[in-house]
């Protein structure tokens, strides 16, 4: 049959979208500040030395798969946003970024010492995220609402 019209998308769905792109946006602007204002940045959201310095030594490939995560999320709001079946390809590139920034902060590095339990807690609701967006584009995309 034909495409699917507009009439077929429920407000929930464009609240949804909406939602993702002020939850993923704030991530966005977390990363550009941390990458524009540094130190400053850093000190004002209440970072102590110690975690400064630990963002000062992550190495590059740690920075990339950073924005992988942030920058991918927002691709995928957008493209929520737009209906577009590459939503979940975004979602799904940005939840291997974050995946792997766990690795390091978690596995490889003394980012688990640093974050402590608040830190925890905060990347458990950043992959709780993460995880529903990726599936409501994937329910989505099933649905036929994303072309």
């Amino acid at each position: 049959m034909g495409e699917p019209s507009a009439a077929r998308t429920s407000w929930g769905y464009w609240l949804i979208a909406a939602i993702s792109l002020f939850w993923n946006g704030y991530g966005a602007y977390d990363y550009w500040m941390s990458h524009t204002a540094g130190d400053a940045y850093f000190r004002t959201v209440g970072l102590t030395p110690a975690h400064i310095a630990y963002f000062h030594a992550m190495p590059a490939w740690v920075t990339a798969v950073w924005a992988l995560g942030v920058w991918g999320a927002v691709a995928g709001s957008v493209l929520l946003l737009l209906r577009s079946r590459w939503a979940l390809a975004a979602f799904a590139a940005s939840l291997a970024g974050l995946l792997v920034s766990l690795v390091y902060t978690y596995g490889l590095s003394n980012g688990a010492e640093l974050a402590g339990a608040q830190g925890v807690i905060m990347n458990l609701v950043i992959t709780a995220g993460a995880l529903f967006f990726l599936w409501f584009a994937r329910r989505m995309a099933r649905r036929g609402v994303l072309r």
